[in-house]
């Protein structure tokens, strides 16, 4: 068994009062820290400290903590584990896969995709165990075929939810959600496992010492596949619930949460180097990171910020815990601690909690400000030009105005986008713009809103399941028969072209390139020779087009489904590029449309996105103001090429 090495300093139980609150605070850093972050976000924010707000963070931190205590096992035996996010995207897709497109009893998708988890966590074990691998190596290699199995079973989109799950992602009573309620029953559940079980012990033994606890008769390698395998099951249960409340399966979906995952780990007290952890520990940590962004959204920090502070606070953490190390502080394990410390600990927390909630009901319990004026704007991503026009119009339209406009980053993730959406129906804006991430996934969200009286907008694409006061957008679909037609014509009706496709999963991928293949039914000498995405990104296009000369160098044309991807595509064909080769894009952003002007992008299907922005900025006030809107704003789209290209605005 692993044991304690850093002991309490001498007299720690009779020191004085300062000396002992010194102690508390050093044993139970993260809980110091999600404190001080409560008190410091209630005094800035009077929308931070309200029911609806609180339970919010609740459900925002549920994945998020369920993954992580799946990984608290992994990172207490001094594993990694960076495939959960893959493997939860995958067990939700199996689930709504077999149930809606197999016909499989609901119970028995269930029961599937908990088994799929489970499997994945095993080969990761075996991998390690058996395979000798390091665990970074096995588990980044499930990373990608999880992922990727997700993409295959879905084809790329999004699968509704089996309705009688999807309850999971609903309240009781109309106002305890439910995924709070799975996240403390997991968090029970992983505090069981390492405090009073066999293998919650040997998780300890083996991440102090492995070869002494070989040594001392553990069978390390079977223990290391029930630990793997208890990690996929949490990030099964974790994939469900995550789907649930976005009422789809998303192939795309818990990106990057690994990675939030370990650093709730870590935050909560947990060494990478193994040995030391608990529950409770890995729950604070989850929370200080929900509780982070909820509030840097309501005080209007930059989605980009948001990032760096994130950053900065995990950094923070691990120092915290070294300082707490060098001080003699207990270390976090699941039995460290009597019980009196630990009724002392969450008696000090629950008193201070009190006199913040004091403190600011003082604070902020004048006057309410007006909220009419203030408006809520959610992007599916900021890291793509067409988008950062859309905000631009935006910008300019509500300065011009005098609305305060707040504008977020979801980042191509549906999760973050509905946490957002929340985050916004808390604070009361006076309405909400959303640009979907996804259509389906944005329904639930959006519903919350109509229920709080609070007008959505939507821009660029729609919302299924939930009322809107206006959608402003252009047509993808008619976007992509355009494409199609100036391309076919541009090469007198024949020869052969290859597609570059969006993001698998984005509505605006899937309408641009349904769009496209009805236009080219009209010119049956054109053929599509390879269909490949490269995520709407300029480097990966680079890289797509580049492996695809190898195997089609002849090719005549290229659609690329947006000015980005079709701008990479460009740098690969070199001098290629507007002679032998026209290539199309989607957008009509700023570089895009400047290579129209030089010759080399033959023609970009212009969105005008600054009109989007301010479109619906306008409608967003107006239904804000109780004022009647147009339930469809049409933003027509144009192709521009190098003869009508100066004229165009954007």
């Amino acid at each position: 068994m692993a044991t304690d090495t850093l002991k309490n300093t001498p007299g720690a139980g009779g020191a004085s009062a300062p000396g002992g609150l010194r102690r508390l605070l050093l044993d139970n850093g993260a809980l110091t820290a999600l404190i001080v972050l409560v008190v410091a976000l209630s005094a800035l924010s009077g929308d931070f400290l309200t029911t609806d707000n609180l339970l919010n963070i609740g459900v925002q931190a549920a994945v998020t903590a369920i993954l992580a205590f799946g990984v608290t096992f992994v990172i207490v035996s001094a594993g990694i584990d960076l495939s959960v996010g893959s493997v939860a995207a995958l067990s939700a897709t199996v689930l709504a896969w077999s149930a809606t497109s197999e016909g499989v009893p609901v119970a028995l998708a269930v029961v599937l995709a908990v088994a799929t988890g489970i499997v994945c966590g095993l080969v990761n074990g075996f991998l390690i165990s058996y395979g000798k691998l390091p665990p970074f190596i096995a588990t980044l290699a499930m990373l990608s075929v999880a992922r990727g199995l997700s993409l295959v079973i879905s084809q790329g989109s999004p699968i509704a939810f089996p309705e009688s799950v999807s309850h999971l992602g609903d309240t009781l009573g109309g106002w305890l959600p439910v995924p709070v309620l799975v996240m403390v029953v997991m968090g029970l559940l992983t505090a069981f496992v390492l405090g009073r079980t066999y293998l919650g012990r040997s998780m300890y033994a083996i991440g102090g010492n492995e070869e002494a606890a070989r040594l001392s008769g553990l069978r390390v390698k079977r223990q290391k596949l029930a630990i793997y395998a208890l990690s996929g099951l949490f990030a099964a249960a974790a994939g469900i619930v995550l789907a649930s409340r976005l009422s789809s399966a998303q192939p795309q979906a818990a990106q990057g949460y690994e990675l939030d995952a370990i650093a709730a780990v870590v935050i909560g007290g947990a060494s990478l180097a193994g040995g030391t952890g608990k529950a409770s520990g890995t729950l604070i940590g989850a929370l200080i990171l929900a509780v982070l962004r909820n509030g840097l959204n309501l005080l209007s920090v930059s989605a980009f910020w948001q990032q760096v502070v994130i950053g900065v606070v995990i950094a923070l953490a691990v120092l915290l815990d070294t300082v707490r190390r060098k001080a003699g502080a207990t270390p976090v394990t699941a039995g460290s601690g009597g019980k009196g410390r630990q009724a002392v600990t969450y008696l000090l927390a629950a008193v201070v909690a009190a006199a913040v909630v004091g403190a600011t009901s003082l604070l902020h319990g004048g006057s309410p400000a007006a909220r009419t004026e203030k408006i809520g704007l959610s992007l599916s991503t900021l890291n793509n030009p067409f988008f950062v026009q859309i905000r631009a119009g935006a910008e300019e339209r509500a300065r011009k105005l005098g609305v305060d406009l707040t504008v977020t980053d979801a980042q191509n993730d549906a999760s973050q986008q509905a946490n957002q959406v929340q985050n916004f129906t808390s604070e009361g804006v006076g309405s909400i713009i959303v640009n979907p991430v996804d259509s389906d996934a944005a329904g639930p969200s959006v519903r919350a809103a109509n229920q709080a009286d609070i007008p959505v907008v939507g821009v660029d694409r729609g919302v299924n399941k939930a009322d809107t006061a206006a959608l402003v957008a252009s047509d993808n679909v008619e976007g992509g028969r355009l494409g199609a037609r100036a391309l076919a014509e541009k090469l007198g009706g024949k020869g052969t072209i290859v597609v570059l496709q969006g993001q698998p999963g984005t509505s605006a991928s899937r309408e641009r390139g349904a769009g496209f293949a009805a236009g080219l039914k009209e010119y049956p000498g054109i053929r599509v020779v390879a269909r490949q995405p490269a995520d709407f990104d300029r480097t990966k296009g680079l890289d797509v087009m580049t492996n695809l000369l190898q195997a089609h160098p002849g090719i005549d044309g290229v659609f690329a489904e947006n000015d980005e991807m079709a701008l990479g595509a460009i740098k690969a064909l070199g001098a290629k590029a507007g002679t032998s080769v026209q290539v199309v894009g989607f957008d009509g952003t700023p570089d895009g449309l400047k290579a129209v002007e030089a010759g080399t992008l033959y023609a970009s299907v212009a969105q005008q996105p600054r009109e989007l922005g301010r479109i619906a900025v306008d409608n967003a006030l107006r239904a804000a103001e109780g004022e009647k809107t147009e339930q469809m704003v049409k933003v027509p789209v144009k192709v521009v090429t190098k003869e009508n290209v100066a004229g165009f605005g954007g």
